[in-house]
């Protein structure tokens, strides 16, 4: 694709950005019927034409004239055929004004409120599909609303969008409309869809005390706006426009006079003065609504907040992102405040722009990822990663051998040695089937997969270093965060401890399933061949070595015979060799076990060993790597 739209059709006002894939700007706010901005409504005159936009809202000649029909979509199924003429109407627009040109590479994201589930959201999308539009796909308005300021680097506050949870609150027109999203991802809550409080209700109560101070027009201008819906709907949208104005500088208009007439052409024209005040903004919040049930608007956005809040299952929020008209009033920043404490609160710049743009942005995002994880699918069919896996596999030996040696020795050897001291086993040699079966439950244990989570996590940075010379380069071609790929950020040297969980280590579901799956792989490695490690009661064995050394040192070189260690020693000579003896010349040793050990390891099944350990981690990094791939869903930033 070469160009991305991102089409906000609001149930009052609508806009449309572009941007084209090479572009570094900014999405470009297309202009339509005259507007960036334009009323989303549309009529269908005597002569068969359509027409769209404010001209709609008072054509003489018009048999058909509709408004507001975006706000019914869940309920009433007649307004699939509005959304449909609306569209149909903007995207003759485009075409005649050359934005859109017939037959290009280009795709349209469209928004959604939130809360609509996938089935919606498909009936929505059909709808444009069926009006001519070009490949289409339904985007939520809240999301795009955050992409968008993080695109243009608005929020810059100091929290890690991409894995930290943001509420979005995207207050409309007709409704509210809250999105969860945590790692890039809208999560399902309870208050996550249309919540039936929007800024046309603060319209309202705007529009009816204006016509309450008309004086003498008051009677007339009732009498017209109760007879024309269109008209009516003009007024409100004229009164949301002063509100907005008003909200965007509150300090300003308390010393000046913020007020606009409209002149409604019915059987008379008849002019009506809007106007705010300090006053009338309390009412806006304050006054009881019927439509809210006699509660005022700043009672039931609170109560839905807190709704919110106990909703989510997930971590609170630590950034509440507000957008749309109503986002501008300074109040409600101090609401969100009172009911999430500890969140950042923070508003779009240009609310009535954020969502096209956000969606356009989408729209590249989406073309980039979809290149991204070509190119990444080429990185993981390809050997590099084995190739650096196997340049530090030895390193990988030795650093393992050196973590459990110690406690083989006090936890398997040791115990083994007494029970043959205690008489329990008859022979040195018959230590050997004992001490395999002991070393492989060992082995297999949590506690040795503790002690190998922070070797293995240590061991994982050099090789993460040299992946990211790969992965990096990867994500900047195509504009996504270096760290959607980055196991390094997620690596505090100051946390490798041999004596912390692995699972507390990092801050990423895939690095746990990262770092567990090379603790099994090297497990089941260790398990494969514990033929060969050195703690073996046969001639070469370890037990052997230390027992034959003290026996030495206590009963004398002429006591010891070899025949001693394969026979059934008494137990009193047994006896004559205490345990810290054995434990002291065990520890004074160890150097040459691990040596010993490694060593065995190297040489003896070098090839066999190496290749499956390669093969077992390159597979897990690949793996993790894929994994991390797939939550990229939006670059922030």
């Amino acid at each position: 694709m070469d160009r991305f739209f991102g089409f906000d059709l609001g149930d009052a006002e609508s806009a449309i950005a572009r941007l084209t894939k090479d572009e570094q700007k900014t999405p470009e706010m297309l202009t339509v019927v005259g507007e960036q901005s334009f009323i989303t409504a549309y009529a269908q005159l005597a002569s068969g034409e359509l027409i769209i936009g404010e001209k709609a809202c008072y054509a003489d000649n018009a048999v058909k004239r509709k408004l507001r029909f975006k706000s019914r979509f869940l309920t009433d199924r007649s307004s699939d055929a509005d959304v449909r003429s609306f569209a149909a109407g903007v995207l003759g627009e485009l075409y005649g004004s050359g934005d859109l040109v017939k037959n290009e590479e280009c795709s349209f994201y469209i928004g959604c409120p939130a809360g609509w589930d996938r089935n919606t959201r498909e009936r929505y999308r059909e709808i444009f599909e069926s009006a001519g539009y070009p490949p289409a796909r339904i985007i939520s308005e809240s999301r795009a609303a955050m992409v968008s300021a993080c695109q243009s680097k608005h929020l810059q506050v100091g929290v890690d969008i991409l894995s930290k949870p943001v509420l979005v609150v995207d207050i409309g027109s007709s409704t509210t409309d809250f999105a969860y999203i945590m790692g890039g991802k809208e999560v399902e809550i309870q208050t996550g869809g249309e919540v039936v409080l929007g800024g046309g209700l603060m319209d309202e109560i705007l529009l009816e005390e204006s016509i309450a101070s008309s004086g003498l027009m008051k009677r007339k201008i009732q009498s017209v706006l109760d007879k024309s819906e269109p008209w009516r709907t003009y007024a409100e949208f004229a009164a949301r426009r002063l509100k907005e104005k008003y909200y965007s500088d509150e300090e300003y208009w308390k010393t000046h006079e913020c007020r606009e007439s409209v002149v409604i052409h019915y059987d008379h024209p008849v002019r009506l003065t809007l106007k705010m005040d300090h006053v009338t903004a309390d009412h806006l919040i304050n006054k009881p609504i019927q439509k809210l049930g006699h509660r005022s608007w700043k009672e039931v956005f609170i109560a839905s907040l807190e709704e919110v809040r106990d909703n989510i299952q997930g971590a609170q929020p630590e950034l509440i992102f507000l957008t749309g008209g109503v986002s501008k009033l300074p109040a409600i920043r101090d609401w969100c405040g009172s009911v999430f404490t500890d969140s950042i609160v923070v508003s779009a710049t240009d609310p009535e722009f954020s969502v096209a743009r956000g969606l356009s942005y989408c729209g590249r995002i989406d073309e980039d990822l979809k290149e991204f994880r070509e190119e990444l699918e080429q990185l993981i069919d390809s050997s590099a990663i084995e190739d650096i896996v196997s340049k530090h596999i030895p390193a990988l030996y030795r650093s393992a051998v050196d973590t459990l040696v110690d406690p083989i020795v006090n936890e398997v050897a040791i115990p083994v040695f007494e029970r043959w001291r205690a008489g329990e086993v008859a022979r040195l040699a018959d230590t050997d089937q004992i001490l395999q079966d002991e070393v492989e439950e060992f082995l297999r244990t949590d506690k040795t997969r503790a002690l190998l989570a922070g070797p293995i996590t240590a061991w994982l940075k050099p090789v993460i270093e040299e992946l990211e010379s790969l992965t990096v380069p990867i994500c900047i071609r195509h504009r996504i965060p270096y760290t959607a790929l980055s196991l390094k950020s997620y690596l505090n040297a100051s946390d490798i401890d041999i004596r912390v969980d692995a699972k507390n280590l990092f801050a990423v579901e895939e690095m746990t399933f990262l770092i567990d799956s090379i603790v099994t792989a090297i497990v089941a490695i260790l398990i494969a061949t514990i033929d060969v490690i050195p703690f073996m009661a046969g001639p070469e064995g370890v037990l052997i070595g230390i027992v034959a050394s003290v026996v030495v040192l206590f009963l004398g070189k002429d006591k010891m015979q070899e025949a001693m260690l394969s026979s059934d020693i008494p137990k009193p000579m047994r006896r004559l060799i205490p345990k810290s003896a054995f434990s002291s010349r065990s520890a004074s040793i160890s150097a040459d076990i691990k040596e010993s050990f490694y060593e065995t390891l190297r040489k003896e099944k070098n090839d066999e060993i190496s290749e499956r350990m390669v093969n077992e981690i390159s597979g897990q990094i690949e793996t993790t790597l894929a994994r991390m791939a797939e939550v990229v869903e939006i670059p922030l930033g």
